[in-house]
Order: structure tokens, then C-alpha cells, then sequence
């Protein structure tokens, strides 16, 4: 049902990939916005402001940052308000710094997690699928130590206790006061799955029953009982809602063992926008789910016991 990545849906397939922030993405679509409203072509409104077609073509599509000041010359000759002209301008400073609070943390972060946290840290509604594991923003410091939390078990100790502090500083991000909207389909299998010994995992079904608890979260399995379901080709994440709800900034993670995949195109992001809400249907409702987990939790608990 889900494509693959590869062909034109796939944005990136990093390490490598210099792709454009969520801002910058954003700015890019609002000035082509006012330009066709304008009623301007690239040629016309590039002549304007002393750039080429090529030149504001690649800032709308996001290939180049642009100079705020520039912006403002934009906005002015495809006569915006005010407030929108300020907003842009803004919008433009601010997606000059490629930085954030993850740059506090030692080790050489990969360039897909570095673009992963900027789009975390960014989205206002995240959809993910796990088959594997339990998802980085749900897991305890314990379960996360006992998968490594990396793919890269070779990393110093000194660097891998950066790692696991960056897992547990993600998570932060549902504690905000507005938090993203975050809906999670997990694999029956992921809460049967023992990864760190009986004690770890029964810790982890309660962090999952307290996140699950929250207005913002919403935790659904797939049960077993319900046999492949329609999206089985993989895990994936749906960072979303950048500056609204247009879909076009949606962006789709991949995650495999060097690295991840990028999906960006449209079409992509739509089949797995669709799939994600085809398994509405297979998973259980989150009241069901939670009372699963609390199963997995129960049952845990009596083993560790022994």
C-alpha cells in the first residue's frame, strides 16, 4: 500500500542530504503564494527586485536560504500587509540558524538525526507506526540503554551517554505546554518483545499507560488477533502542521541501519497520510490498547517476580 523510497518520493537518503529547514520551506511557499497572487511571473517579479527567474525560483522551492532584506523588497513589490511582510521577514531571520538546543550535546550527530530534531522540535502533530521497538519518545532511560539507543553499537561510552540523554531531552517536547499532537499505532509486538529483562519492561508499559494518558497522545495497538495489517511494509514517522495545517510541509521518515530517508513529495506523503488513517480501522480504540498494555504490564510484573 506505502511506496518505498526510492524514485522521485524519496527527498533524501542521508547521510549527505543538506535539505531546507521547515522554516525556509515554509517561507518559500508563502512568497509564491504572493507572487501568483500578485498576478506576477518569476521573470517579472525577479526583474523587480534585481534577481533572476532561476534565483527566486530556487527560493520559493527552498534549494537556497534567502536575505531577509530581500524578503522585505519581496513582500513590498507583491504589496502584502504589513503584518504579513513582518511575519515573513521573521520567518527569514529565523531560518538562518541552522542550530538548536540538540547542538548542546557532545558526539558528531548524524545528519539525519540533526534534520529529524529540527523536525521534531518544529512539528505541532507527529504520526508514527513501530514494529521494532517502542518510539524514542516513549521509551525509559533503561529501555533505551538496553537497545543502545543507537544502530551504532561501536559509539565511546562517553558518546553514547550523550546519545541516551538526547533520546530522554526529545522527549521533552510532550511536556511543552502546548504540545504536538501525537498519534502512535504500535505493533502488538513491541510490548511482548523483552528487551532488557522483565523489570525494564514492565517499566516501560507504565510509561507508555502515563503518555497514553495525556490529552495530547494517543497510543493504539495492533493486535496480533488482527493478523499483517494494511500498512505492514514498515515503520514510519509523519512530522506535520508546520505553520498550519497544509499538508505540503508534511514530511515522511524512514529509518533504517545506516541512516534514514526523507519523503517530501507529495504523492508520498499522501499514501502514507492514508495509510496511517486506514489503521484507524485494524487497531484497537486507545481505551482497548491501554487495557493490553496494562496486560503486558500485569504479566511483566508477575515474571520479574519470580
Amino acid at each position: 500500500m506505502l511506496s518505498g523510497p526510492t524514485g522521485p518520493a524519496a527527498s533524501a537518503d542521508v547521510p549527505g542530504w543538506e535539505g531546507p529547514t521547515t522554516r525556509l520551506r515554509l517561507l518559500g511557499i508563502r512568497l509564491a503564494a504572493l507572487r501568483k497572487g500578485s498576478g506576477l511571473s518569476l521573470e517579472e517579479a525577479g526583474a523587480r527586485v534585481g534577481i533572476s527567474k532561476a534565483t527566486l525560483s530556487r527560493y520559493e522551492r527552498a534549494k537556497t536560504k534567502v536575505r531577509w532584506p530581500l524578503v522585505d523588497q519581496l513582500c513590498r513589490v507583491y504589496e502584502a500587509s504589513d503584518d504579513e511582510r513582518l511575519e515573513l521577514v521573521d520567518l527569514a531571520k529565523s531560518s538562518q540558524d541552522r542550530g538548536g538546543w540538540w547542538m548542546d550535546f557532545g558526539g558528531d550527530l548524524p545528519e539525519h538525526m540533526r534534520l529529524l530534531l529540527a523536525l521534531e522540535d518544529e512539528a505541532t502533530h507527529i504520526r508514527q507506526l513501530a514494529g521494532g521497538v517502542i518510539p524514542g519518545l516513549l521509551q525509559t532511560m533503561d529501555y533505551a540503554k538496553s537497545i543502545k539507543a543507537t544502530p551504532d553499537w561501536s559509539l565511546p561510552e562517553a558518546d553514547l551517554g550523550d546519545r541516551l540523554g538526547l533520546r530522554m531531552r526529545r522527549q521533552e517536547i510532550l511536556d511543552r505546554e502546548m504540545p504536538p499532537r501525537y498519534d502512535v499505532f504500535l505493533d502488538e509486538a513491541v510490548l511482548r518483545r523483552t528487551v532488557g529483562g522483565h523489570e525494564v519492561m514492565a517499566a516501560q508499559m507504565s510509561q507508555l499507560l502515563q503518555r497514553g494518558s495525556q490529552d495530547a497522545i494517543t497510543i493504539q495497538v495492533l493486535p496480533f488477533e488482527g493478523g499483517a495489517y494494511s500498512a505492514g511494509l514498515g515503520a514510519y514517522v509523519i512530522y506535520g502542521g508546520f505553520g498550519g495545517p497544509d499538508p505540503a510541509l508534511d514530511v515522511v521518515f524512514l529509518e533504517h541501519q545506516t541512516g534514514g530517508v526523507f519523503l517530501e513529495n507529495a504523492e508520498a506523503v499522501e499514501e502514507y497520510a492514508g495509510g496511517h488513517t486506514y489503521l484507524r480501522r485494524e487497531a484497537l480504540d486507545p481505551s482497548a490498547s491501554a487495557a493490553l498494555i496494562a496486560d503486558a504490564r500485569d504479566r511483566f510484573l508477575q515474571l520479574a517476580s519470580k
